[in-house]
């Protein structure tokens, strides 16, 4: 008898948590709207074991998000619309798509007959899946759902595609210095107008992500890192006051501050 392989075995796992007499009352009760959050969670939990290469996390993290997929593939076979195989089958089938200079048909001397248009076949997809006289947007496709940071930056790229974008990075950066300047211009205001100024820190906010763009920088990922550096090295000024015996809530702002450059000072002697 052939031996059963893990992903089958996990599929059926997936099949008897859901069966309606012996399954799991938990798993029983969920929808494709009501794990959405479990995998949004998943998918940084695998991102941050990644980034802290704790590969023994690595692996169960991914295994974790590996489970997302199998739940809604599991959703997807009850109620008539899919099954794992057909989600495996697309992903197949749009890789082979999209990299014709691999897959494609070879010239004598063994290159591609097709070059690499990642984007213009996307762009072929969208408007195969355009429902008839609809109005079409390349935007269509861009999801609600992404990181605010990350949705910004795809919806900047896909306009440059089609030459709405700026050809050099100094308007990009005076731009910056634009909004920053409307941001401050709303928040010294006598009678300040609060959503006015979170729509002037929104283009802040915006046009930095075009620079990181232009820089050739993930804003997402630029400020993860930067996430990550700020707790570390606040992490340090909160040992240096235990070292000194002091509470954080007993400290001055200015002692703080003179912490703060002291560790980044520490950080900067171990460079050298």
């Amino acid at each position: 008898m052939k031996k059963m392989s893990r992903m089958q075995e996990l599929l059926e796992i997936m099949a008897t948590l859901r069966d309606p007499q012996n399954g799991c009352d938990w798993d029983k009760k969920q929808t494709f709207d009501s794990i959405i959050p479990y995998t949004i969670e998943e998918t940084f939990e695998a991102v941050d074991a990644i980034e802290r290469q704790e590969w023994a996390d690595v692996r169960d993290e991914l295994g974790d998000l590996l489970f997302q997929i199998v739940f809604y593939s599991q959703l997807g076979k009850e109620q008539g619309l899919f099954e794992f195989e057909d989600i495996a089958g697309a992903m197949c089938d749009k890789l082979v798509r999209r990299h014709p200079h691999v897959f494609g048909e070879k010239d004598a001397d063994g290159y591609p007959l097709e070059k690499a248009d990642w984007e213009g076949i996307k762009a072929q997809e969208r408007a195969a899946k355009a429902k008839p006289d609809a109005e079409l947007s390349i935007l269509d496709d861009v999801p609600t759902s992404l990181p605010a940071l990350g949705r910004a930056a795809k919806l900047q790229k896909r306009c440059a595609r089609f030459g709405f974008d700026w050809d050099s990075v100094g308007p990009v950066a005076e731009k910056v210095q634009e909004e920053l300047d409307e941001v401050m211009e709303e928040a010294l205001m006598v009678d300040v107008d609060q959503e006015r100024v979170d729509e002037e820190v929104g283009d802040l906010l915006f046009a930095a992500v075009n620079l990181a763009r232009h820089l050739g920088t993930n804003p997402e990922m630029a400020l993860r890192k930067a996430n990550m550096k700020f707790e570390s090295r606040f992490r340090k000024i909160e040992m240096k006051l235990r070292d000194n015996g002091k509470k954080l809530q007993e400290s001055e702002p200015d002692e703080l501050e003179n912490l703060w450059q002291e560790v980044k000072r520490d950080e900067g002697n171990k460079l050298t």
